[in-house]
């Protein structure tokens, strides 16, 4: 019966990995989460119907259509997320998953150069982020600081950490639960691009927040 549940599992999560991969399609992501909750169920239903004495394959059946409708639900309220964030000025919208949705701010935009109070100019965006985030409390979010190479490493880490700091307690302070953020600094050892250009070491002082929606709340 586990071999069974394996094939299908490894079936469905094909299935998933081959919906719509269309950029244009607004309901791609919907798409594969709604597959991927369907191969989760379809396994957990074949194991309980198997349990109990009933027909696995009717288990499964069961499973992937509840996983499927709830793999669904959250692919589009993730998509709606997203099209909210995208609205704000400011702010990198991609997504890296189903279940998940990063934000990069440049440093430019929240701070002066070596400061880690928050520009005037910030508040606005960071606000509108908090709304949109309390309109979304099942979800995890953490707040990273990066720096560039310049100066030694240990300001760097400091300032990276400080950064991230004052954005989750801005955040916070907006009416974000602070149990659902975390933040942590990086310093300069991600970078997402060279620092021997002005331009790369503008990329790499960022703050990026990532959004995650937990097992527990899927």
């Amino acid at each position: 019966m586990v071999r069974k549940a394996s094939i299908l599992l490894l079936a469905s999560l094909f299935a998933a990995a081959c919906a719509s991969t269309d950029p244009n399609d607004p309901n791609a992501k919907a798409k594969r989460g709604a597959g991927i909750g369907a191969a989760a169920g379809a396994v957990v239903g074949a194991i309980i119907g198997n349990q109990v004495g009933g027909d696995a394959r009717t288990g499964a059946v069961v499973g992937a259509v509840i996983g499927g409708a709830i793999g669904a639900s959250e692919g589009h309220r993730m998509d709606q997320q997203q099209k909210e964030l995208q609205q704000i000025p400011g702010v990198e919208v991609t997504r890296p998953s189903p279940n998940e949705i990063d934000i990069n701010l440049t440093n430019d935009i929240l701070f002066d150069y070596n400061s880690y109070a928050l520009r005037t100019e910030s508040r606005s965006t960071l606000q509108n982020l908090a709304d949109n985030f309390r309109r979304y409390p099942e979800e995890q979010i953490s707040v990273e600081g990066h720096t560039d190479s310049i100066g030694s490493i240990e300001p760097n880490q400091r300032l990276s950490e400080q950064r991230a700091d004052g954005v989750r307690n801005y955040l916070v302070d907006q009416g974000v639960n602070g149990t659902r953020v975390t933040s942590i600094g990086f310093g300069a050892t991600r970078p997402k691009s060279s620092n021997d250009t002005p331009e790369g070491r503008q990329l790499n002082r960022r703050v990026e927040i990532h959004i995650t929606m937990p097992p527990s709340a899927r």
